[in-house]
């Protein structure tokens, strides 16, 4: 099977290019390194010189494309151009074969060539002179030092701020990408946070107002129908105010969206005492100390949409509210007759429990709805469970 070389660079042809061209340049001019009449000169004439060469030449192709190859054959190559008169180009170029193996090489490469260079320099400088004693000999060791260890030197110090901006440049892309993924969840939470919010506040008084005036079209019974009238004015007028309050949060409370205080445990007997102006025969039982804001609002805002649920789907029956705090947590608990309707009184999108679960989740607590047997019958229960201590201040809404 033929083994297809690498595809060349377009700046390594321009170099291997350009070298040729001056060495023929240097070659038809008669310039060489080292007179013929030189004794390390074994093949002596002008044409030998062309060999490393061309050779050199060929091996720049592959300088960035198979750089151990290209280096091994120019060692060869300029081992050979030293039996000749020689050409500087094939050293220049030699040079840059072995700057551009440090650089494009594999690491393994880029840390091993520098070595052995400089060992060699170094022995070409201390071997020579201890057995020649003569101070000439020293330049063997510094010319293999220009020609080997210096280019090698410098590949390895571009290699490693090459290395030190790539891996720069790798970190401010990772960092790009966990700012945008901490951007992504800010945005997400924010939006599941207003959606909670947004379905708390308003659902309990459509419920009402869409029970109240199917009530009020269904009977021809004016009483009946002032009564659901005025219920159904109570709720939107409530409904409203929870409204303004949203949209002074959302738009910090400018102009005249001055926002409305966030409702806490304190307001559970107006809830309860609003459950029961829509028709729910409701009890309150409540035995807590101070809360954190957090685990109050929470509270607050699982008893409402229970009613909410309770308003809709109960059966008839009493619905019982109860809060203990014990075991450093607050328990809040909702019961209501599990009706067996064949549907609410009123749409629903199940959004109501999936909030009561994040906003207990958000506290490390605890949450469950479910039917269960009493001896009363059959009951639905909402229970959340939320840890009262070491609990963050902030907004769970």
């Amino acid at each position: 099977m033929a083994v297809r070389l690498p595809r060349p660079h377009r700046f390594d042809v321009c170099i291997a290019t350009g070298g040729l061209l001056g060495g023929l340049l240097l070659w038809g001019l008669g310039l060489a390194t080292r007179p013929h009449t030189e004794v390390y000169v074994l093949l002596p004439g002008r044409w030998p010189v062309l060999l490393p060469l061309f050779v050199m030449a060929g091996c720049e192709l592959l300088r960035r494309a198979a750089p151990r190859t290209a280096l091994l054959t120019g060692t060869a190559a300029i081992v050979l151009d030293t039996l000749t008169q020689g050409n500087l180009v094939t050293i220049l170029m030699y040079t840059d074969l072995m700057y551009a193996a440090v650089l494009y090489g594999t690491p393994a490469s880029a840390r091993r060539i520098p070595r052995v260079t400089g060992l060699l320099s170094v022995a070409g400088t201390v071997v020579p002179f201890a057995l020649w004693r003569e101070p000439e000999a020293l330049l063997i060791g510094v010319v293999t030092g220009i020609v080997a260890f210096g280019p090698a030197a410098t590949g390895l110090i571009v290699r490693n701020h090459r290395d030190a901006a790539e891996s720069a440049r790798l970190r401010a892309e990772q960092t790009a990408l966990l700012a945008e993924m901490d951007r992504t969840q800010a945005v997400t939470a924010e939006r599941a946070r207003m959606a909670r919010e947004l379905h708390d506040m308003v659902a309990n008084h459509l419920s009402a107002i869409a029970i109240h005036s199917t009530a009020a079209l269904s009977l021809n019974d004016p009483k009946t129908s002032q009564d659901a009238l005025v219920v159904i004015r109570e709720n939107s007028v409530e409904g409203l105010s929870e409204m303004r309050r949203l949209i002074g949060i959302l738009r910090d409370s400018s102009g005249d969206t001055e926002p409305v205080a966030a409702p806490t445990l304190d307001g559970l007997g107006s809830l309860v005492e609003n459950a029961r102006t829509n028709g729910l025969d409701v009890t309150l039982d409540a035995a807590h100390d101070t809360v954190p804001a957090p685990v109050e609002l929470a509270a607050y805002r699982i008893v409402q949409e229970s009613l909410t649920n309770a308003l809709k789907h109960a059966g008839p029956g009493r619905v019982t509210v109860t809060l203990i705090q014990r075991d450093g947590a607050l328990t809040v608990s909702v019961t209501s007759s599990y009706g067996d309707r064949d549907q609410p009184s009123a749409p629903g999108s199940g959004a109501g429990l999936i909030g009561m679960r994040e906003r207990s989740a958000l506290l490390d607590g605890t949450f469950e709805a479910g039917p269960e047997d009493s001896p009363d019958g059959k009951i639905w229960v909402v229970r959340a469970a939320l840890p009262v201590n070491d609990t963050v201040e902030g907004d769970t809404a």
